[in-house]
């Protein structure tokens, strides 16, 4: 399945300005993230970025940036935006939307959410194991899942944060998508649902909209930065893991 891997980045984030560039362990993060993608090995790689501080960094390291409208609504936006620069997006099957804040995401992991689109489905994502405190906590996207080969191959059938006191059949989101590129050019095209408003949670205007999202089974969530304190933590686990290597 001929794919792309798109990365979005922005630098004018609230809680962590200027974050794509944040050095962990002396490697900037957007750096890192592309460097993953690349290891997956799924295809080209591309960075939609809107400043040209990483728009040159990306290629100084001999990757593809693309420069995208620093006013768009959201990374999905950004991606739609930066297919249209791409020549061969005629012969893109799936096209993969992996978020600028996973420096640690496995390679594996951008392959499997690939599973949905290569089983029928016209979007798909990542999900992983749910703990009761994971549960209760109100920063984590639930996803509840009804499965049509256990752990492989389901469909979402809701997404929300606030706790419900359910285990059955809910999961912990993992944020990175793959879609067929009619499905995001269908996607970004359909207006915020009531259930995105109110819930804050953009896979509701896919739900609403009438695109079924298949889900992979992942077996852990890789740390997304949203602060410091994030990149603190990330730190230390690259520095532990190299130090057993």
């Amino acid at each position: 399945m001929k794919t792309i891997v798109i990365i979005p980045a922005r630098m004018a984030s609230e809680r962590f300005p200027n974050k794509p560039l944040a050095k962990i362990n002396g490697i900037p993060m957007i750096e890192r993230v592309w460097r993953q993608a690349i290891k997956s090995n799924v295809g080209k790689v591309y960075v939609a970025c809107s400043e040209k501080e990483v728009f040159e960094l990306i290629g100084n390291i001999g990757g593809m940036a693309i420069m995208t409208d620093p006013n768009l609504p959201s990374g999905t936006d950004r991606i739609h935006s930066a297919i249209s620069k791409i020549q061969e997006i005629d012969k893109i099957e799936s096209i993969i939307n992996l978020q600028g804040d996973m420096p640690l995401i496995s390679p594996k992991d951008i392959l499997k959410v690939n599973e949905p689109i290569q089983n029928g489905y016209s979007m798909g994502t990542l999900a992983t194991n749910l703990s009761d405190k994971e549960e209760k906590n109100h920063n984590i996207t639930k996803v509840k899942i009804k499965w049509r080969e256990e752990k492989h191959k389901g469909d979402a059938i809701d997404f929300y944060k606030k706790p419900k006191g359910i285990l059955k059949n809910i999961y912990h989101h993992v944020g990175i998508y793959s879609f067929k590129p009619s499905t995001l050019n269908k996607f970004v095209n359909l207006p915020p649902s009531t259930n995105e408003k109110n819930l804050k949670l953009e896979q509701w205007r896919a739900l609403d909209g009438g695109i079924k999202i298949g889900i992979t089974f992942v077996e852990n969530v890789p740390v997304s930065i949203d602060t410091k304190e994030d990149l603190i933590k990330i730190e230390n686990i690259i520095k532990n893991t190299n130090d057993k290597n």
